[in-house]
C-alpha cells in the first residue's frame, strides 16, 4: 500500500471513529450543583421515587460563516459552559412540574451540512415518603 493510500486510509477511518462517537452522545459534566438533583445516564437515585413524566429540550439552527469557513467544520458542538446552561433549563422545566430530580439525563449532540442541534432529556421524579 503507497503512503498516501495509507494516509487516506487513516484519514477515513479517524472520521469514522470520531462521528460514531458523535452518534452516541457527547458527556456532560457532573460538577455543577442544580436546585434539584441532576443524575446522568445510569447513575442511580438511592431514594424511593415515583415518576411524573419525561423533560426534554430541543433545538437545530443554521451553521455559521465561522463554523464552515474555507468549506470545513471549523467548530462544531457546545462548550461545557453551554452544556450546563441547557442543563439549568432542563432543571428549570423539571421545577415547574414538581420534580425533586431528573435521572437518567441525556445529551445527544448533531451536525449535518447545514445546520447542528442538540436534544438534552430526562425522567422528572419526585421523591416518595417526605
Amino acid at each position: 500500500m503507497t503512503p498516501i493510500k495509507s494516509i487516506t486510509r487513516l484519514l477515513f477511518l479517524s472520521a469514522i471513529i470520531i462521528l460514531a462517537g458523535c452518534a452516541s452522545g457527547i458527556p456532560i459534566s457532573t460538577n455543577t450543583k442544580y436546585p434539584i438533583e441532576v443524575l446522568y445516564d445510569n447513575q442511580p437515585l438511592d431514594r424511593p421515587y415515583s415518576e411524573i413524566g419525561v423533560v426534554e429540550i430541543t433545538s437545530e439552527d443554521s451553521l455559521t460563516a465561522r463554523q464552515t469557513q474555507d468549506k470545513r467544520m471549523m467548530y462544531r458542538g457546545n462548550d461545557a459552559k453551554t452544556k450546563e446552561l441547557l442543563t439549568a433549563r432542563l432543571v428549570i422545566k423539571a421545577q415547574k412540574i414538581g420534580a425533586d430530580a431528573i435521572i437518567n439525563v441525556k445529551y445527544k449532540y448533531y451536525t449535518s451540512v447545514k445546520s447542528e442541534g442538540y436534544m438534552l432529556s430526562g425522567l422528572a421524579v419526585r421523591y416518595r415518603g417526605e
